[in-house]
């Protein structure tokens, strides 16, 4: 049982509101992104120097492919430059970096960027940023299952087996999942690993969501006592 005052562990982020954003401004959706994008830094090390151990940010989803074709080639390629252009900075500021999703159906210069920016990162020990990228709850859980079945033929399917099966295996649970611009739904992100997380919600779309929004989240959380379904006096 987690008692009030203590901060989260692993915060997971749904960032949305990048298109809102744009279109409050008059300016195409991609403008959006690439002011998204830029909030990611300032996320990531705020989220750090609060003490924040673990770091999942919804980045593309497996749904994203239905968008047009050139909105999604301009986010392939955002993300290509947020790799390249943020790799040292990351690895200077100790963070470990790592993918969840179906990686070996992205674009191969994508993979490359992707596998690059891991290996440079992956002797770091302070926050571990974790980046959805065509990600689906559904699909992990799928694959999970299918993957597990297949090495464990007749075995009884438990609870523990799906978590030990899934690519965040190694990652604690979200203690808390923030979703931004309004919406108060998953859209298929940790279906599994929310059972007992915490939900914060804000009508802040993601390109204005800063340092001060993160923190009113986190203080917001530590108020809050998790009871993982125990009864208490």
């Amino acid at each position: 049982m987690k008692k009030r005052g203590v901060p989260p562990a692993h915060v997971a982020i749904i960032m949305d509101g990048n298109g809102r954003w744009a279109g409050g401004k008059f300016l195409p959706r991609v403008f959006g992104h690439r002011a998204g994008a830029e909030t990611v830094r300032k996320i990531v090390r705020s989220a750090a120097e609060c003490g924040v151990r673990f770091l999942t940010l919804y980045a593309f989803s497996s749904e994203n492919w239905k968008r047009p074709e050139e909105e999604v080639g301009f986010l392939f390629n955002l993300f290509l430059g947020y790799m390249r252009k943020e790799t040292a900075y990351l690895d200077k500021e100790n963070v470990r970096v790592r993918f969840i999703g179906r990686i070996a159906e992205l674009p191969a210069e994508v993979r490359t960027e992707m596998e690059n920016t891991v290996k440079k990162t992956e002797n770091n020990t302070g926050l571990t940023l974790i980046l959805a990228v065509n990600y689906g709850s559904r699909n992990e859980l799928a694959d999970a299952m299918s993957a597990w079945t297949e090495k464990n033929p007749g075995a009884a399917i438990t609870p523990e087996a799906i978590s030990q099966a899934l690519q965040t295996s190694q990652y604690p649970d979200p203690d808390l999942i923030i979703r931004t611009a309004g919406e108060k739904r998953l859209s298929n992100f940790l279906l599994w690993q929310a059972a007992y997380s915490e939900f914060y919600f804000t009508d802040t779309l993601w390109p204005d969501f800063d340092e001060k929004e993160l923190c009113a989240a986190l203080s917001d959380y530590s108020g809050r006592e998790r009871k993982y379904g125990a009864v208490t006096a």
